[in-house]
Order: structure tokens, then C-alpha cells, then sequence
């Protein structure tokens, strides 16, 4: 089973993968960028260097990380027979590009599922977060290249990725990222 964890920075993904990682050790866990020597290296670079690269070169560059984690870690672990949770997707990927602009929704979904050969998850944790509650988690922290973009880029990309997991129909569990986390650890728990 390819399970994967879909929401914005600061609705608490992090969290419940962790509290995950505690009831299903069996499981492999792994994130997109940054679950590939090659995707640390590509998830610093485009979040913490100081240079700014064009937004193409940002989207071929996080699908040159989602085409090396399929190959490499989801593919042989589908084959193998083993459960994958990962923190992001090619839902992430393509709801980013969407915001960015200047590609078209046609080579955002073509290209994507060409570097996972059409392999979609089985089931999306969707955690969506309200405007009050994300201005309200992101002065209690710094901000990365994106997260700098502000509040209104980031509900975008919240209605982008929910938009591509309904056009992909992708089962999804939605669940409303205010609620404490212990609650939201043991709805994710029972759907699992």
C-alpha cells in the first residue's frame, strides 16, 4: 500500500508521521523532496540557498527528485510488498506548479505521472488548515524560499492540492488540521 501525507507547511504532517512511525514500525516512511541522497540535496538547495532559480527550473527539478524516490524507494517497496508512507507527493509537485504558473495543467499531470508510471497512491491524508489558524502558526516560526512566498500562495496551494486529489480520484481522507493532534493521530489510525 502507497500512502501518502498532502497538506501545506505548518497543518502538522510531521507530526502525525512521527506518531505514525510509533504504531506501524513495519512500515517504510520516506518525504518528497528528501527521501534520496539526490533529494536532501535538491529539497536544501531550492528552500535554503540564497539564489533564486525561475520557477520551470524549480518544477524540473522537484520532478527530477520525484522520478529518483519512485525508482528508488517507492517502486521496489510497492513490488516487495511492503507499506510506504510518505510526506508528500506528486500531488505537492503538481499542486505547486499550478500556483507557479507558465506550464499547463495538460504537461503538469502528463509529466508527473510519467516519472511515477502511473502509479498513484492508494490513500491521501489531507490535512487542510484555515487562514487564522496558518497566520497564527507561522509567526511562531522562520520561513524557508516558499514558505516566504506568504499566506495567500500557500491557501492557493492548499485549493490546488486538494483540486488535483478530487480530478486524480485519489481516496483521500480529509480531516481538518485545528482539531488537536491526538485526535487526528487516531482518525488516521482507524482509517489505516
Amino acid at each position: 500500500m502507497y500512502l501518502v501525507f498532502e497538506g501545506i507547511d505548518l497543518v502538522g504532517k510531521t507530526s502525525q508521521i512521527e506518531l505514525l512511525q510509533k504504531e506501524f514500525s513495519d512500515f517504510i516512511f520516506t518525504k518528497e523532496p528528501g527521501g534520496t541522497e539526490f533529494g536532501r540535496k535538491i529539497r536544501n538547495m531550492i528552500l535554503h540557498d540564497d539564489f533564486s532559480i525561475n520557477r520551470m527550473s524549480e518544477f524540473l527539478l522537484f520532478l527530477s527528485d520525484r522520478s529518483e524516490h519512485f525508482h528508488r524507494i517507492v517502486k521496489p517497496n510497492i513490488q516487495s510488498g511492503k507499506t510506504i508512507v510518505s510526506d508528500r507527493s506528486l500531488i505537492s509537485g503538481m499542486a505547486y506548479a499550478l500556483q507557479n504558473g507558465g506550464i499547463t495543467e495538460a504537461h503538469i499531470l502528463d509529466m508527473n505521472l510519467m516519472t511515477i508510471e502511473n502509479q498513484l497512491p492508494n490513500l491521501v491524508i489531507f490535512l487542510k488548515i484555515s487562514k487564522e489558524e496558518l497566520i497564527k502558526r507561522r509567526a511562531s516560526r522562520g520561513h524557508d524560499n516558499i514558505e516566504m512566498r506568504g499566506v495567500e500562495y500557500a491557501l492557493q496551494v492548499q485549493e490546488y492540492l486538494e483540486y488535483w486529489i478530487d480530478k486524480l480520484e485519489i481516496p483521500a481522507l480529509k480531516i481538518d488540521a485545528v482539531k488537536p493532534a491526538e485526535e487526528i493521530a487516531n482518525i488516521i489510525k482507524s482509517k489505516i
